[in-house]
């Protein structure tokens, strides 16, 4: 399974640290924040990686290279150099895809630090594949800057747990399985996953979990400060 991992954006509440460099590269708890991303992909066995670029996109490259000193093989999907020249999520997916391939591929935000087990996916990959789902997506209990929550998970005992537009919500934890099929005809213009996914959780195409574990989402300076105290 390949990665993309979403590094494309200028991260307007980290400014003004972001402005001069790119957020993907700001350090939190003894390295860079992409670079916890790039770990603990590796670590799972995920080694080809995709990363969208477009504020400070040549800062990220260079310092990234290809992923030798990772033990990854980086490419990237450069969608310019300006901040206003990303395309949100849907769009950098759909701009990615040429370097994606034609199987399940996992996408992961480059300013999210976690101890989930990408490994744990493989199975949610190969019912991508089958066709039994065109997604699958890691939620998290709802962070107080997201306290309205973005979806809920199916109860049903019998049946694989679903994506659901139904209370309680969760946080989608910027961790997902998708199948390059759905993204079949779009054009790689600036647009956001959701509210486009929502149309596959309501036709119950989308399987999800659960996430208690570790997981922030870095967004602010001030979380940088606090990432440092507590992780890893």
């Amino acid at each position: 399974m390949r990665a993309l991992v979403l590094a494309a954006g200028r991260g307007e509440r980290m400014r003004p640290l972001s402005d001069t460099v790119a957020k993907p590269l700001l350090p939190v708890g003894g390295r860079r924040l992409i670079e916890w991303q790039i770990d603990a992909l590796v670590r799972a066995g995920i080694t080809e990686l995709v990363i969208n670029t477009a504020h400070l996109a040549g800062q990220i490259e260079s310092t990234l290279g290809e992923g030798a000193r990772y033990g990854a093989h980086i490419v990237y999907s450069r969608e310019g150099t300006l901040a206003v020249d990303a395309l949100e999520t849907l769009g950098g997916i759909v701009r990615a895809l040429p370097a994606l391939g034609q199987t399940a591929f996992l996408v992961v935000s480059s300013d999210i630090v976690t101890d989930f087990d990408y490994a744990a996916l493989a199975e949610a990959a190969a019912a991508v594949d089958r066709g039994d789902i065109d997604a699958h997506l890691v939620l998290v209990k709802n962070p107080p800057y997201h306290p309205r929550g973005d979806m809920g998970i199916s109860a049903a005992a019998d049946a694989p747990a679903r994506a659901t537009r139904t209370a309680p919500l969760y946080t989608y934890a910027n961790i997902g399985v998708l199948a390059p099929r759905i993204f079949a005809g779009l054009e790689p213009v600036r647009a956001k996953l959701f509210p486009w996914l929502y149309a596959a959780v309501e036709h119950g195409r989308v399987g999800a979990q659960l996430w208690h574990g570790r997981w922030w989402n870095v967004g602010t300076p001030e979380d940088l400060t606090s990432m440092d105290r507590i992780w890893p």
